[in-house]
């Protein structure tokens, strides 16, 4: 019986998103780091700190460190995170509609924690959340399904009572490997992406979760 919500943060709670490769492009260019947008398709799905490590061995340059690029990076989205960009439709609704229902509520994102604190914190959604956790505590990031384990751990749930939100293919295929039921949330130029097909559910916005679904 599923009693425990896990949610990811970029893309599914929150329009960041797009926003990760400008601010990396952003501090790459302002570095001298050789790096193109087509060239961020080869980290997806990586921490900030293992992109610029890959970027330190694949396209050196010379100065900053790979860690302070990465902290450089992070202080640039938050601060354009707060000023550009919002909750996404439906999120304060199904937040509100699981915690009425007494569901345990975890947020499990690749994001750094001071990040995700920032912005949970900005957007006023920290009180929805019985546990807040992030890869930082994890070996290895998703598709490794590590952290939404760790989160369950931390609310006292086992992994077949988890249901999992997420937007990305690699968020959801960690979920799959925790054993855990996944509802995905795509964007809508990724709707139809076969990728998805692993899901137990894939929904257009939250603006669609109904309790029945569980």
């Amino acid at each position: 019986m599923i009693d425990t919500v896990l949610f990811d943060m970029d893309g599914l709670l929150l329009d960041t998103e797009p926003l990760w490769g400008e601010c990396m492009l952003n501090v790459a260019q302002r570095h001298g780091i050789p790096i193109t947008w087509s060239q961020f398709k080869e980290t997806t799905g990586l921490r900030i700190y293992e992109v610029t490590d890959h970027w330190a061995i694949h396209y050196p340059w010379r100065g900053s460190a790979p860690h302070d690029v990465a902290e450089e990076i992070l202080d640039e989205i938050i601060a354009a995170s707060k000023k550009r960009a919002s909750a996404l439709k439906g999120v304060e609704r199904s937040l509100e509609l699981l915690r009425d229902n007494k569901f345990k509520i975890g947020l499990a994102s690749s994001s750094p924690m001071r990040m995700i604190m920032e912005l949970v914190n900005h957007f006023n959604l920290t009180h929805y959340f019985d546990c807040i956790t992030s890869a930082d505590a994890v070996a290895l990031g998703k598709p490794h399904p590590a952290v939404f384990l760790h989160c369950a751990a931390e609310l006292g749930s086992k992994a077949n009572q988890c249901l999992v939100f997420e937007d990305s293919v690699n968020g959801m295929i960690a979920a799959k490997a925790a054993r855990m039921k996944v509802i995905v949330v795509p964007d809508e130029h990724n709707f139809n992406n076969l990728g998805y097909a692993l899901a137990d559910r894939k929904l257009r916005s939250l603006e669609e979760f109904e309790l029945s679904m569980l």
